[in-house]
């Protein structure tokens, strides 16, 4: 079932990604609806909260999803250009091994960033 609208899931619990899930919603140019995963129905868009806790994650409306680096990419897709091109090379190697490994450093590390608290550390894994 096709949904209306693409939607960015996001930890709530985090100080630093609620900051940059609502800067997301104020400048995008088309945002989606970006919403806390602890406040949403993720069998709905078909997430597990194990996911959501780990990385940011996407849902196209056309049901398609994206974990972490991919799933920005796919929110700057959705924007159109000039956005979509970072976006695309963000899924394309060798770009995409960069943007993975960014996406990486900032999510190990949100809780040093602006915003951050220390509820922000990513759980470990295992």
């Amino acid at each position: 079932m096709e949904q209306a609208t693409s939607t960015l899931v996001f930890d709530g619990d985090c100080g630093f990604c609620t900051t940059s899930a609502h800067w997301l919603k104020r400048h995008l140019p088309r945002p989606p609806s970006v919403v806390a995963w602890q406040l949403v129905d993720l069998n709905g868009l078909g997430l597990q909260a194990e996911e959501c806790s780990q990385a940011v994650q996407w849902v196209g409306a056309d049901g398609a999803r994206a974990s972490g680096a991919r799933a920005i990419g796919q929110l700057l897709i959705a924007q159109g250009p000039p956005l979509a091109w970072a976006g695309v090379l963000t899924q394309i190697p060798p770009t995409s091994w960069v943007a993975a490994g960014v996406y990486s450093l900032i999510a190990r590390n949100r809780y040093r960033l602006p915003g951050g608290t220390p509820a922000c550390r990513l759980p470990a894994k295992g």
